[in-house]
Formats: structure tokens, C-alpha cells, sequence
């Protein structure tokens, strides 16, 4: 009777396991595209820094969230975001806006020798995709003027290059070291 039970477990565990090694749907990762073009104005010759970003917490997953009905919502475990979304969203406004400023000083994250004169950052408030039909983002972004320690020698810097000959050897504008700057007297 032992052996006979024994031999039932071990074919209905043998076909569970069978039922269980089938083939699930490849999982699909998607990113967010720049869509942005060159604009033709003047190149804007300020540093801009985008982000944070924030994304609520009910979408702000590696899963798509998907709604199915007015208050109901899916979460698809087969489609998913390639990055965390705040980080994508972040990354392709800053590419946008790097296209459309004509600069290349964008960035989404601090860097050596990067000074941002500005600084956007995105509040989303809703983030709502119907699977097939459409997707809507509504966010609020605001710009700030970033003022840190380096602006006052970034804006020197900038002076500098516009009415020094040489750079290195100022005439005008001089370091007073430990104090600030001052300007060259006669």
C-alpha cells in the first residue's frame, strides 16, 4: 500500500512538474523616445539640470499598469519599462531640451566641472494608459534658477571669456584668493 502510494506521489509530482516547465510569454521592455527636433533659434549657452522627477507610487513600477476599466486597473507583467520611469522620463526631457536649446549642457545628474544656471523639476501627477488606445501623462514641472557656490565663478569665468584676451593671465577681473574678485585698478 506504501509502494502504491508512493508510486501515485511520484506521478502526480512527475506531471505537476511537467504542467509547470510550459512556456510563459517573453517579457517586452520599452523605453521613452526624444521626439524633439532642432529648433534653428540661438543656442542658449546656460547649463540646465533636469530632475528630479517624481511619479506616483501606483505607477511607478518596473510593470506597465494598464487601465481596464474606469476604476480598475491591471498590472502587466509582461510588458515593462527598461528604467525606472522617473529616471526615463528625466532622461528624455533633458534630450528634448538639449535639442531644442541648442546645448549640449543638459544633464540628469550632477557632474565634475557642470555648473547648471537651472534647474526643472517634474511633478507627475497622472499617468494613465488604456492597453491599444492611448496614454496620458499630466505633470507639473517647474524651473528654478540654481544658485550655488560655484555660480558666482562660473559668471566670472564667463566674463572673463568675453573681455579678456587671455584667460589665464587676467588683467581686468583679478582673484583676490581667499575674498572674491575684484576689478583691476586704472
Amino acid at each position: 500500500m506504501t509502494t502504491r502510494f508512493a508510486g501515485s506521489f511520484a506521478a502526480a509530482l512527475a506531471l505537476a512538474v511537467a504542467m509547470g516547465c510550459g512556456t510563459t510569454a517573453p517579457s517586452r521592455f520599452y523605453t521613452l523616445a526624444s521626439t524633439a527636433a532642432a529648433g534653428g533659434a540661438a543656442p542658449v549657452s546656460a547649463g540646465v539640470m533636469v530632475g528630479p522627477v517624481s511619479v506616483p507610487a501606483s505607477v511607478d513600477r518596473p510593470e506597465f499598469v494598464v487601465q481596464v476599466a474606469p476604476n480598475r486597473v491591471e498590472v502587466d507583467e509582461f510588458n515593462r519599462w527598461a528604467a525606472p520611469l522617473g529616471e526615463a522620463i528625466a532622461r528624455t526631457v533633458a534630450t528634448d531640451l538639449a535639442a531644442l536649446l541648442g546645448t549640449p549642457d543638459v544633464a540628469t545628474a550632477p557632474f565634475a566641472n557642470f555648473d547648471p544656471v537651472y534647474r526643472v523639476t517634474i511633478n507627475v501627477q497622472r499617468f494613465d494608459s488604456v492597453q491599444g488606445e492611448a496614454a496620458l501623462l499630466e505633470a507639473v514641472w517647474t524651473r528654478d534658477t540654481h544658485v550655488t557656490d560655484r555660480s558666482v565663478d562660473t559668471l566670472i569665468k564667463r566674463l572673463r571669456q568675453k573681455i579678456e584676451a587671455d584667460t589665464a593671465s587676467p588683467r581686468y577681473i583679478l582673484t583676490v584668493w581667499g575674498t572674491g574678485y575684484k576689478f583691476a585698478d586704472g
